[in-house]
């Protein structure tokens, strides 16, 4: 993409690295809706609710809006679908009666656990594109600049 003289005064959208970030995220986000979308039925909101929750056993609503990034109306939707669905389940915190723990149900475990390793072979197959050195190299850069915007988990 690099090649067409820039300026200070211009900027080529196509090569600007907050959009090319955006529009990668979108593609892979795209590539990953095959496995949940098509075949699980799940929208992003209920995937990254069903990987957070699966992922911590139980955890509350405040948790996955932290982690995944999502504004708490959209995790609240989710997980009411989710809930509607019987794929997941809430109950009163032990630590505090006030919140509520959202945890996968027999049949949101049972549908975890096939859409695990389906997203891993997912993962996998997007990565295949790189050499390991490049893979390496990628990884660590999107932590560095994970790190440097405070985007950890």
């Amino acid at each position: 993409m690099i090649g067409r003289p820039t300026t200070e005064q211009t900027l080529a959208l196509g090569d600007f690295v907050p959009f090319r970030l955006n529009r990668l995220a979108a593609g892979v986000s795209l590539h990953l809706a095959e496995v949940y979308q098509h075949r699980f039925g799940l929208d992003i909101p209920q995937w990254r609710v069903m990987a957070t929750v699966g992922a911590e056993q139980a955890c509350t609503a405040q948790f996955i809006a932290a982690s995944t990034r999502m504004h708490k109306t959209r995790v609240s939707r989710a997980i009411a679908q989710l809930e509607a669905r019987e794929l997941i389940e809430r109950a009163a915190s032990a630590a505090d009666r006030r919140q509520r723990q959202v945890r996968l149900s027999r049949s949101g475990r049972r549908m975890y656990s096939e859409l695990v390793p389906l997203a891993r072979a997912r993962e996998a197959t997007l990565l295949s594109c790189l050499t390991p050195e490049q893979r390496t190299g990628f990884l660590t850069g999107i932590e560095i600049l994970e790190r440097f915007l405070q985007l950890e988990n």
